[in-house]
């Protein structure tokens, strides 16, 4: 019985493997959810690490997003062209989890920042690598 605590704590402490290779890349973006009384919000946040299924940002104002919820995530349009974000992100607005909540700020007491998990199917992913992307006009 005890061999079999032993291993789990040596497979607890061996590192994870990561699912996407991570870039350290700083664009605006902006976060968009419901609380739970329905009501819409939104945050103002600047990416830390991106990677083709997932993302951590730190909001610029403070806001607490309970985890697990499904927020929207897009980057800004002017930063959408940047040669180093994967495909996915360059398409607008994407379903996303928070996964993870940052460490708390003492001064605020919300979190200094949230790690999203990019809700986009596999093969969608490869397509939207394999494709071309083309400019279209866009009416708001």
């Amino acid at each position: 019985m005890n061999h079999l605590a032993a291993n789990r704590r040596s497979s607890a402490t061996a590192p994870i493997a990561r699912i996407g290779e991570r870039r350290k890349i700083a664009l605006a973006g902006r976060l968009t959810w419901r609380d739970g009384s329905g009501t819409l919000r939104f945050a103002s946040v600047v990416t830390r690490d991106v990677s083709d299924v997932d993302v951590f940002v730190e909001c610029q104002i403070p806001a607490s997003i309970p985890l697990f919820r499904l927020v929207h995530f897009q980057i800004e349009r002017q930063g959408r062209d940047v040669a180093d974000i994967p495909a996915v992100l360059q398409q607008g607005k994407i379903l996303s989890a928070v996964y993870r909540v940052g460490p708390y700020r003492s001064s605020t007491g919300t979190p200094q920042g949230y790690a999203l998990r990019l809700l986009v199917e596999p093969g969608h992913q490869v397509a939207a690598a394999g494709l071309t992307r083309q400019r279209l006009a866009v009416a708001n």
